[in-house]
């Protein structure tokens, strides 16, 4: 045994990282070290030779939790040359390997196409025969749930309850059909169709098996039905005993909204009788005081398994609790607390995060932070490059740096539309998928002239030869007669975005596309352009396009800001701060039950218990102080309504023995300032 590794560990984790005796669940509470273990774990199986490193899969949610687990690993074994080998991903990264080695199976050409979220929404848009986006995003969440549930579309249909849901089943049904011919496949199909291909190809299976011999799962209570199946096939099999360990948090279920459900969590005991379970309940991140009021909140949900979190940071802070008489002066007193706390703290703006349930809560946060010229930076709200009409833009510059882009040619090659349907793309999609070529080179083929008649083919090949000229005038230097900056102009115009923007929406909503447009095209000329073309007069639109990718992705993220934290309660999962004021904690907005009147008792109570999670991980963000906030009195469309405060208050029980509270007085500005003269007095005698 590797003592190095385990040193450090308290008495749980020490067991969650040795024990290798067969199938493992460790139930690691909040700021329990969750990520410690997983990463340790690793590392001493690998140490103690226990197991290859390429035999080692682990599979979190996101690519940044991927990451830091690969570099904690990296740093911490002996021979860093192993950690190159670990497989330490998404589910869904492994579910493109998995694609990519047996396309064939699934008769998916090599180069398959996956489309994101918009590019399916756009596929769905064509095939409802709508403009409305909100009918076309219910029936996507639909599709997407059914997919996770491994629902197929016949058994969608036959089960449809209504006919708002008959009317997705057959979209749904048109949708498979739709991407099988393009030959693409979507978010939920990465780990749809492995768990499909392992069903359907027992060896396919075994081999997968024999390559993955130990599997960790991070955030386990997130997975879905589909994922779930996925790790059983992964595990179960070739004569031996599953090998695995999953970690979760039952208290931490906060995303049933998007397929994940508890019943993987029950399901664990019943498919693997043998299964060690491994409480983790020491929390590193809070003081005692919070981890009472999360403990009291939490303790009114059923239980899976009974945890209770402690910690050794002492009493801390006492939490508040505080009503305010409305939003503009729950805002106005949250900012001005802030800012006496960080004086008093000689603390940094990056220490303190306002969070709350819904992101149009932020807005008046915003408005108060910008009114005392304070930084802040915001998370779970739209990205300025998940825009649609940023995403179009961008597809044709995708499409112009790699004509085997498939996701970008159905994107550019329909907005704006210019008779290219979907019967043309599907035709040509299947096409592409006998050839084993992209859509933009089965377009030139000559074969393809019996497959389309004149009328459908012209257009297809007009826009491709577009494409072609644009990508050679972007291939040639600057020196050569036009410059980059000019060339998007140019794009910009032959394409008429502007007027198919202003021909599709109303004039208002077609302004603020368009400005936006003009923003991004501004920012790739100043970002990409023009910086680097003073450095290199000869770099072109093609190697200028080849890095909006990686540029989008640093939208904002360029540097670590000292700034204000705003965030949705469950964009803030994972994080934790110093001092965390949660507001909005009123009854119909924490929970959220608004249009819930209509659900039976037990889906309501479903709901209120998903709600009472999310307060949980809410709390549980705090390290050093909390301040829970509602608003008596609260704007709602055109008039004002009274509030009440949320349940989850009381059950803080903030009154009693350690935990109690005190209750901030609403303080107006001038007293404030008063209030801070004082205590600047006070510190100079």
């Amino acid at each position: 045994m590797s003592q190095t590794v385990l040193n450090g560990l308290n008495p749980q984790q020490r067991e969650a990282v040795a024990y290798l005796d067969g199938p493992c669940l460790v139930l690691a509470g909040a700021g329990s070290g969750k990520t410690r273990v997983i990463t340790q774990k690793i590392v001493h199986m690998i140490e103690t030779g226990k197991y290859e490193p390429q035999h080692i899969a682990a599979l979190t949610f996101t690519n940044k939790a991927a990451a830091e687990m690969r570099e904690r690993i990296g740093k911490m074994l002996s021979d860093t040359d192993q950690a190159s080998l670990l497989t330490v991903s998404t589910f869904h990264s492994l579910g493109v390997k998995i694609l990519r080695q047996e396309h064939a199976a699934l008769s998916l050409k090599p180069r398959f196409s996956i489309m994101d979220s918009d590019d399916c929404f756009s596929v769905i848009q064509d095939l409802s025969k709508t403009t409305d986006r909100k009918i076309i995003s219910n029936v996507q969440m639909t599709i997407s749930l059914w997919k996770n549930a491994m629902i197929s579309p016949e058994k969608a249909l036959a089960e449809a309850e209504n006919e708002q849901q008959a009317y997705a089943a057959r979209v749904y049904m048109s949708y498979i059909a739709t991407l099988s011919a393009y030959q693409a496949v979507d978010f939920d199909d990465l780990i749809r169709l492995p768990v499909k291909l392992f069903t359907e190809h027992p060896e396919i299976r075994d081999k997968w098996q024999r390559q993955i011999r130990y599997l960790l799962i991070d955030e386990y209570q997130d997975t879905n039905e589909c994922q779930y199946a996925l790790v059983k096939l992964l595990v179960t099999g070739l004569g031996k005993k599953p090998m695995f360990t999953a970690v979760g948090d039952d208290d931490q279920a906060i995303y049933a909204w998007r397929g994940a459900t508890l019943e993987n969590l029950k399901s664990l005991q019943k498919d693997f009788p043998d299964l060690k379970v491994i409480r983790l309940e020491q929390n590193y991140r809070s003081s005692m005081r919070i981890l009472k009021a999360a403990n009291s909140v939490i303790t009114n949900n059923p239980k899976l398994f009974e945890k209770k979190l402690w910690s050794e940071h002492g009493l801390g802070d006492p939490v508040i609790a505080q009503g305010m008489p409305d939003e503009e002066t729950e805002a106005a007193q949250v900012i001005m607390q802030l800012s006496n706390k960080r004086f008093e703290r000689r603390a940094k703006y990056a220490d303190f995060a306002i969070l709350y349930r819904s992101n149009y809560q932020a807005r008046v946060f915003e408005t108060a932070l910008r009114k005392e010229n304070i930084p802040y930076t915001i998370s779970g709200g739209q990205s300025f490059f998940s825009r649609a009409e940023i995403r179009d833009l961008i597809a044709y510059l995708r499409l112009i740096a790699n004509a085997d882009d498939d996701p970008a040619f159905i994107r550019a090659a329909t907005t704006p539309r210019r008779g290219i349907g979907e019967g043309t793309l599907s035709t040509l999609g299947t096409f592409a998928g006998q050839w084993g070529c992209s859509l933009f080179e089965a377009a030139f083929k000559n074969s393809i002239e019996t497959k389309l008649p004149t009328r459908q083919l012209r257009p297809l090949r007009e826009f491709c030869s577009f494409i072609n000229q644009i990508a050679e005038r972007a291939g040639r230097p600057a020196s050569k007669g036009e410059t980059a900056a000019e060339l998007l102009d140019d794009l910009i115009k032959e394409i008429g975005y502007e007027r198919y923007l202003y021909n599709s929406t109303d004039e208002r909503t077609a302004k603020t596309k368009w400005q936006h447009c003009l923003e991004f095209t501004d920012w790739l000329k100043r970002k990409c352009l023009g910086n680097l073309q003073e450095m290199d007069p000869e770099r072109t639109l093609l190697e200028v396009t080849q890095m909006v990718a990686i540029m989008t992705m640093l939208d904002g993220k360029e540097t670590e800001q000292d700034a204000v934290h705003l965030s949705t309660l469950h964009a803030a999962k994972g994080l934790e701060f110093p001092h965390v004021y949660l507001v909005g904690v009123e009854e119909g907005l924490l929970p959220h039950t608004q249009r819930d009147d209509d659900l039976p008792a037990e889906k309501l109570a479903e709901r209120i218990q998903e709600e009472r999670r999310l307060m949980y991980v809410g709390i549980t963000r705090a390290q050093r102080s909390l301040q829970v906030s509602w608003c008596k009195k609260r704007q709602q469309a055109r008039e004002t309504v009274d509030r009440k405060p949320s349940r989850f208050i009381e059950e803080m029980k903030l009154n009693e023995g350690d935990a109690v509270a005190k209750s901030e007085e609403v303080l107006t500005p001038k007293q404030r300032i008063a209030r801070l003269k004082a205590l600047l007095s006070t510190k100079k005698e």
